[in-house]
């Protein structure tokens, strides 16, 4: 009996990690992120048409990966763009390495990535 109590203990209290371990394995988006809230602070930031190729996973149970496509008619806006974006990302959802690539969105080389149905 007492053996099967330290098993259940053993087993809820690893639950968590059990849970986390496979997340990160999937490349899942943590919990506590919302894509949605993402992607619409990026839709508001000057300059920026069109969204693609976002992607939101954990690295490991602390730090979170982002890497994204904003589409810039425009043209490049800067490093100082880059990285306040970079900082609003840690700051805000607590996304501490992202890799942000713009493009003008020249219909004669589009991106083959822009459709939301490619991965």
């Amino acid at each position: 009996m007492i053996s099967l109590v330290i098993a259940a203990v053993i087993v809820g209290s690893t639950w968590g990690l059990l849970r986390d371990s496979v997340n990160l394995s999937l490349h899942a988006v943590p919990p506590r992120i919302d894509t949605g809230l993402i992607r619409a602070y990026f839709s508001k930031l000057g300059g920026v048409a069109e969204i693609h190729d976002l992607h939101i996973w954990g690295m490991s149970t602390t730090e979170t990966a982002l890497t994204v496509h904003l589409v810039m008619p425009d043209g490049h806006p800067g490093d100082r763009f880059i990285a306040q974006a970079g900082n609003e990302l840690r700051e805000r959802f607590g996304i501490g390495h992202a890799t942000i690539q713009v493009e003008t969105g020249d219909e004669q080389h589009p991106c083959p990535l822009a459709p939301d149905n490619v991965v």
